[in-house]
């Protein structure tokens, strides 16, 4: 059967630019991959056809030969150094995939060693809000895993070098045929850094690294909330074998208080006072997050539940110099155990008041007698 021309096969034409060839292959792969038309026979040649057209349209040798001599450019190794006679689709299959689909179908050939990172740490502080408002510096202690000193990380007993990985003979990457292709994967025995430990360091065993108590000073910066996570780069495990160290994470835990409230960069503070002082009005000194003082007014006929803004005392961004606010509520507390002259005086005072001095008062029971009526 007579082999279709390479451009019909893509759907391009000859002018089609190496983006558009790319990008009309990608169709057809995603199209008629074995993996989504499982038995499907016809599916399966048209993705090797598809393969294989684009396997000479997007080298622009093979393309001019192609362009120049048709099919015949490759039988029987015509076509000088582009020829290849008739296509062997299992052995160039995973190097057009590679270069098509990068790391993702089988890692780049360009990058076949694992740089054998260390594993990232989290650590859990507490602090109080105070020290969230002001920051702090504080030294921690942790387990973890240190670079070897005696073979410096590399793994290898000093004066010995790694040789190449007897498996993937140093290429940190193993082909196997899987059906019609083969698939490229990482060497199961060197991780894909393609080299072998042949004389192990005796203080680490060949890892490179060895356990350890890290002791570290850390600055918690002002601002900071309840559940911030902080990154130190390279604190965390060695990596194996002269790999890079991972990453240590603060998680923040910010302590309840036991008079403010936080929300973000706000913070709500209630404040009680008695019935005389919000009926009459007076002035009261509160206490402050950064340890001082403020004085709010208390107007009279100042009602329970009303809040008042203190501009700027609240908690400092992490980022700036800006500050939150601070919102005191005011709740008015009834008196209790009254003494024989307290009685009398508010009984008193209730046989004076009027409707006027109590306007939340009247109108719920307007609305009470209206509902009673209907």
């Amino acid at each position: 059967m007579a082999k279709r021309d390479y451009y019909e096969v893509l759907g391009v034409n000859k002018s089609a630019s190496a983006e558009q060839i790319k990008s009309a292959y990608r169709k057809l792969a995603v199209k008629y991959h074995p993996d989504k038309n499982k038995g499907d026979k016809g599916a399966e040649e048209k993705f090797k056809e598809a393969s294989e057209a684009y396997h000479v349209l997007s080298n622009s040798e093979r393309k001019q030969n192609y362009d120049n001599f048709g099919h015949a450019a490759f039988e029987n190794g015509g076509g000088g150094r582009g020829g290849f006679g008739n296509f062997d689709f299992s052995n160039h299959f995973s190097d057009i995939f590679e270069d098509f689909f990068g790391e993702g179908f089988g890692g780049s050939r360009r990058s076949r060693r694992s740089n054998n990172r260390g594993s990232d740490l989290r650590y859990d502080l507490s602090i109080s809000l105070e020290e969230a408002f002001s920051g702090k510096k504080q030294d921690i202690k942790f387990s973890t895993s240190e670079k070897c000193e005696t073979c410096s990380g590399s793994g290898s007993k000093p004066g010995h070098q790694t040789g190449a990985c007897s498996m993937c003979g140093g290429h940190g990457q193993v082909r196997s045929s899987q059906g019609f292709f083969t698939v490229q994967q990482t060497c199961p025995q060197c991780g894909g850094g393609g080299e072998e430990i042949t004389n192990p360091c005796v203080s680490c065993n060949g890892q490179g690294k060895k356990q350890a108590s890290k002791r570290l000073s850390v600055t918690i910066p002002k601002g900071v909330d309840d559940g911030t996570r902080i990154r130190l780069s390279g604190k965390g495990e060695a990596g194996s074998r002269g790999g890079s160290s991972g990453d240590l994470y603060l998680f923040i835990n910010v302590n309840s208080h036991e008079l403010f409230k936080r929300s973000d960069e706000n913070l709500f503070f209630e404040c009680p006072v008695s019935i005389a002082d919000a009926a009459l009005g007076t002035s009261i000194e509160i206490p402050t997050i950064n340890g001082g003082k403020a004085k709010i007014k208390i107007p009279a006929g100042t009602q329970s539940g009303k809040q008042f803004r203190l501009r700027g005392k609240g908690m400092p961004y992490m980022r700036g110099n800006d500050f939150g606010d601070l919102y005191v509520q005011v709740n008015t507390e009834v008196p209790v155990s009254l003494n024989k002259e307290q009685k009398e005086l508010l009984e008193k005072f209730r046989d004076i008041e009027n409707e006027k001095s109590n306007p939340s008062i009247k109108k719920f029971f307007q609305k009470a007698k209206s509902f009673w009526k209907n």
